[in-house]
């Protein structure tokens, strides 16, 4: 996860977390990397004090309590957190990789064998979601983080009780981000099922397999009546043939169409296995693929990057492979796997408040219709259809600077540097 200096204006701490840079930032918050007094690296999510209110508090809170509730090994757990300070914050273990929407951007789709793999993995972990009486709501794959030890759901912002249809949004808006979103999502139907999270992995594994999501269109009612219109299917171009029924049907209009989490867990293992390998050699093959170079501080200042950090040596692939970043169905640079905030009060007004970083959608329906640890084995069969990662090259290996005193230097010597070039 790329991680940027302080700006002079951010606190050195919140809620005792040292802030170390800058990870992301979107309409409601900013989000930092931090270190617990322990030395824990955390991602610290902070609510700017612009946008603090009753109603922004209340959301945050339920966030809170959404993520005490939430647990498993696919989802990025809850440190600590107070929605009651001045500044609103919680704190969630870090994890260091890209998010799916990067990857995909950067180094073009994956094979189909690693989709498969992501799907029963994310599957699995909605699975505990749902058996918690839970729905995430906005999965996507900005919501998808790809760590040294698997992929990892994250923002539980617009997560729901299943049963509940109660909602802090205003009546008749749409929440969530609508390339991703199911049709009774967006026609604003409640209470809503299990199955909105099964369409939205649908087309999170459909842009993992093909760069794209299943709808695109540059005016926002226009996708809107996209998603919702039954006769138009979903853009399935580019899709191996062997992910195309199950993505079919994950994509069904009709939520009473689509297989269940388990279900779906159990194609995806079925296809792999298929293919002669165990469902866990080809999750490890996805977490070798995935793992990006550590983001180190050094690496923003030149002039000091050569003190500590070794960069790890590159993803290489088989000869039979296209290597990621030149494969023929990369991404176009105008798709995006996430949608900008928008609040509009009527089908006609003009977008206003987009933020710096793309985050989910708030739309009023158009009209009353449209209210809404083994050793892998040697040699499998199919090896040479697998991108592997080079042979290490006699150095030792990268330095984390993390949990060490010379990260905090490192971050001060940042600040300091930003603070000198800026020009207020």
């Amino acid at each position: 996860m790329q991680t940027t200096p302080l700006s002079p204006e951010d606190p050195a701490q919140i809620g005792g977390f040292e802030l170390l840079g800058r990870i992301g930032q979107g309409g409601m918050g900013q989000v930092y990397l931090g270190e617990s007094p322990g030395g824990e690296p955390a991602a610290v999510k902070v609510i700017k004090p612009s946008v603090v209110d009753s109603t922004s508090r209340l959301r945050f809170a339920q966030e809170i309590d959404i993520l005490k509730t939430v647990w498993g090994a696919r989802i990025a757990q809850l440190l600590d957190a107070d929605a009651d300070a001045e500044q609103p914050w919680l704190a969630t273990e870090y994890v260091e990789g890209p998010d799916l929407g990067k990857h995909v951007m950067t180094h073009g789709p994956l094979p189909a064998l690693l989709v498969l793999s992501l799907g029963a993995t994310i599957a699995e972990g909605l699975g505990y979601v749902h058996k918690q009486g839970l729905l995430h709501r906005d999965l996507k794959p900005a919501n998808i983080l790809l760590g040294p030890n698997g992929p990892k759901i994250i923002d539980f912002g617009l997560a729901v009780f299943a049963e509940s249809s109660a909602s802090l949004t205003a009546a008749n808006t749409v929440v969530g981000t609508p390339s991703c979103m199911p049709p009774e999502q967006a026609n604003g139907e409640k209470p809503l099922t299990s199955a909105v999270d099964v369409y939205a992995l649908g087309t999170v594994l459909l842009f993992a397999a093909t760069g794209h999501l299943p709808y695109h269109a540059n005016n926002i009612h226009v996708l809107f009546h996209m998603v919702t219109d039954p006769a138009t299917a979903p853009d399935l171009t580019g899709t191996p043939p062997e992910l195309a029924p199950l993505l079919t049907s994950m994509l069904s209009h009709r939520a009473e169409d689509r297989p269940t989490v388990s279900k779906v867990v159990q194609q995806c293992r079925a296809l792999v296995e298929a293919q002669g390998l165990k469902l866990a050699q080809a999750r490890r093959r996805l977490t070798t693929y995935t793992a990006a170079p550590l983001q180190e501080f050094l690496s923003v200042l030149p002039a000091v990057a050569s003190q500590d950090v070794t960069p790890p040596a590159p993803a290489l692939s088989d000869p039979a492979d296209t290597p990621p970043g030149n494969g023929p169905r990369s991404a176009p640079a105008d798709e995006s796997a996430a949608e900008p905030t928008l609040f509009l009060t009527s089908p006609h007004q003009a977008p206003v408040g987009l933020p710096a970083q793309p985050e989910s959608t708030v739309l009023a329906p158009q009209s009353a219709q449209d209210e809404r640890g083994d050793q892998e084995e040697e040699n499998p069969s199919n090896a040479q259809n697998m991108p592997r990662r080079a042979r290490g090259t006699g150095r030792p290996p990268a330095r984390s600077l993390r949990h060490s005193a010379q990260a905090r230097r490192t971050a001060q010597q940042l600040r300091e540097a930003y603070a000198a070039r800026a020009a207020f």
